[in-house]
């Protein structure tokens, strides 16, 4: 006869004989690269919103050194990877109306970034793919829409590293 607490016993034996059976394979990064080159980003959208161009850059170099194998130069020449970027759209429209007054409450932003890597140890392209973020700000208030700019660059910062780091 089985004792109250024995199925639990076994699952937590099992959990513990399991640990560490799975784990994640096949990312992107050659294991001959180990530094990259991430110029600043040009900005073709038309916007006027270049002074972010660098700030997008620096957060890419920042934590593709903190959070992956790689070590960042300013040498694109000397460099075994190189992680390249436009800014190729930006839109500000309303996102939401008032229903008293049909106006717009909030705006939206959509930002759009087209990002390139390749390994330029092997002369190959990794991956050459569009990224966007996109974030609503209250009407008229300047520092909340400077701040839902950089939400969006932080989420295109996000996926970048996720699809250099993992190659998915």
């Amino acid at each position: 006869m089985l004792k109250r607490g024995t199925p639990v016993i076994v699952l937590f034996l099992v959990m513990v004989t399991l640990q560490g059976c799975y784990s994640f394979t096949g990312g992107s990064l050659a294991p001959n690269m180990k530094t990259i080159a991430v110029p600043v980003f040009d900005d073709r959208s038309g916007a006027g919103i270049a002074q972010f161009r660098g700030e997008l850059s620096k957060a890419l170099a920042d934590r593709l050194e903190a959070q992956s194998s790689f070590q960042v130069i300013p040498s694109i020449a000397g460099a075994d990877a190189l992680l390249d970027g436009v800014i190729t759209s930006f839109s500000d429209y309303p996102g939401q109306l008032s229903s008293r007054t049909e106006r717009a409450i909030t705006n939206r932003l959509v930002l759009t970034v087209q990002v390139s890597m390749s390994n330029r140890i092997d002369k190959k392209t990794l991956f050459n793919q569009s990224f966007t973020g996109f974030a609503d700000y209250p009407v008229g208030n300047y520092v909340a829409r400077e701040e839902a700019i950089r939400f969006c660059l932080g989420q295109i910062v996000d996926a970048v590293f996720d699809r250099v780091v993992s190659g998915w």
